[in-house]
């Protein structure tokens, strides 16, 4: 599976996908479904020493693969979690969430979505893609949970922020 994630990181590198995103120097990124790191540690590069990024994956290989295309990237910025859902990290401290070729895949979509509208700061960004799914289909699934809206369709991407209720 690593070498098929390589194919196609060399035919369309990953970083595109996160340029449309505006991944800001210092920022907290929560790579959901990291996978062998292939946004992970570009987002890394990103964010910078004052930045983290979070990578959960269920798969211990996955996160093996990407601590160590990270160690070899010379990045220390990059913290693996291994969990289907929960990221353990605090409520609001997450400015991206990236939920990339992976909405296909979640078996319980509405509580991964809660858990990522949970740890968004009210300014952050759920940004998704997912080459299984239509653009369309997928922004009407996200949205349909009533946790987020559309702001941007990219070319590669589709950016969301999250709702919030009126106090």
């Amino acid at each position: 599976m690593a070498l098929s994630y390589r194919v196609r990181d060399a035919r369309q590198p990953r970083q595109a996908f996160l340029d449309e995103v505006g991944i800001a120097r210092g920022a907290n990124v929560l790579d959901f479904g990291c996978g062998p790191g292939s946004y992970a540690v570009p987002a890394a590069r990103m964010v910078g020493k004052s930045g983290n990024v979070f990578a959960l994956d269920v798969h211990p290989e996955a996160l093996k693969l990407t601590t160590e295309r990270a160690s070899k990237a010379g990045l220390q910025n990059v913290h693996t979690i291994r969990s289907d859902c929960k990221t353990g990290l605090p409520d609001g401290g997450v400015d991206v969430a990236l939920l990339y070729d992976v909405y296909h895949d979640l078996e319980d979509s509405s509580a991964v979505l809660a858990e990522l509208h949970r740890v968004l700061k009210p300014t952050g960004v759920l940004s998704s893609h997912d080459h299984h799914l239509k653009s369309e289909r997928l922004r009407q699934a996200i949205e349909l949970s009533g946790l987020f809206r559309m702001t941007h369709q990219g070319t590669l991407t589709i950016t969301f922020a999250p709702e919030r209720k009126a106090s």
